[in-house]
């Protein structure tokens, strides 16, 4: 399959972000729950790499390891240098606002409604769209729904431009179970949908990342006109994407990070109004996407640095906070093998003596 060429102007018909991983400094001297050490030459040449292919960035976000493995200091650094980065290029990029940097167990929700506003603050300074990712400080400290209703409420009068807000499940982060005040998902679902109904000029749109395809079809539909639905279900995608006769989704998604190159062939067609090639080359990806996001899905992101290794984007295999390590060999193998068959990989014999090579030291002489 062609990829896009370089300089791509953005897509016309979707909206598109792939959620970008960091590159860390194979040779700093850390550990596992010390501060997080980026290339950052390496990292911000990968943003370059996704604009080139018309997409957007979503920067500092899960596929980042917001919270598994890099810190709120390291990312507040990441926000700034990518946004000057997208600033330089022409680039669309929007930035994940949290509460990692509330570290002390028992926060209340004045500290995480503090801890947001920094970050909101941070980010519009630094010249990024918003996405008020969910907070675990926050589904610790909130006593229902009206707790949610209240605080969000507070930061999108504040918000000077649209945010996305960001429903990510507990498949994502255990700590996330109940989050909108409930565990019951369509009593959050009202939830939800209640604070975009009250604050509609504050939401450009909604990323939602339940993995639940039909439910993620049913909240884009009660969605108020304006506000988009950026689907997160790294599962169903490319129907999602495509949408129906009600109308579609535009994406937010990690694994477009390793994808852009078919994404951006695949969209295009889209723009055209070909849906038939657009499922053509993107239906395919999905095993892949089901094999790297499969569970314990919040370690997708070894596979999605695996990925970008073999592709040639950066010379090692190391994470931020050792997290190298959370996947098997054979599940790494098979997420090479499934790549290669996309034809994925730029220098295929690059990608294949890489894996020889971790095979070799991961798998011994078997």
């Amino acid at each position: 399959m062609s990829a896009a060429s370089e300089g791509a102007a953005p897509f016309t018909s979707r909206t598109v972000f792939a959620a970008a991983h960091v590159v860390a400094d194979p040779h700093a001297d850390t550990t596992p729950d010390g501060p997080a050490v980026l290339d950052w030459d390496a990292t911000l040449a990968f943003r370059r790499h996704l604009w080139s292919h018309g997409l957007g960035v979503a920067e500092a976000m899960d596929t980042a390891q917001r919270g598994m493995g890099l810190d709120w200091a390291t990312a507040a650094e990441l926000i700034r240098r990518s946004a000057a980065e997208a600033r330089a290029v022409g680039g669309r990029i929007a930035c994940g606002v949290g509460t990692d940097q509330l570290t002390a167990q028992g926060a209340g929700l004045s500290d995480v409604r503090d801890a947001y506003e920094e970050q909101l603050a941070l980010v519009e300074e630094a010249g990024g769209q918003p996405i008020l990712m969910a907070s675990r400080q926050l589904a610790a400290a909130a006593n229902g729904p009206d707790a949610y209703g209240e605080l969000y409420g507070n930061l999108l009068r504040q918000s000077s431009e649209p945010v996305i807000l960001h429903w990510l499940g507990p498949m994502f982060d255990p700590a996330l179970e109940g989050y909108w005040g409930s565990a019951d998902l369509d009593a959050a679902t009202e939830t939800f949908l209640q604070i975009i109904a009250d604050h509609p000029d504050k939401v450009d749109g909604v990323k939602v990342s339940l993995l639940d395809a039909d439910r993620e079809v049913a909240l884009r539909r009660r969605l108020p006109d304006g506000v988009r639905c950026y689907t997160g279900d790294d599962f169903h995608y490319p129907g999602l994407i495509a949408g129906d006769q009600h109308g579609f989704s535009h994406a937010l998604l990690g694994i477009f990070d390793p994808l852009a190159p078919l994404v951006s062939e695949a969209v295009r067609a889209l723009d055209t109004g070909d849906t038939t090639a657009f499922h053509k080359v993107l239906d395919p990806t999905v095993e892949l996407s089901r094999h790297l996001f499969e569970a314990p899905t919040r370690y997708y992101k070894t596979g999605v640095v695996l990925l970008a290794w073999l592709s040639g984007h950066q010379s090692h295999f190391t994470m931020a906070g050792g997290l190298q390590s959370a996947r098997s060999l054979p599940h790494l193998r098979r997420a090479y093998e499934l790549a290669d068959g996309l034809g994925l990989f730029p220098d295929p014999e690059l990608a294949g003596a890489r894996m020889a090579k971790l095979t070799a030291v991961l798998g011994g002489d078997a």
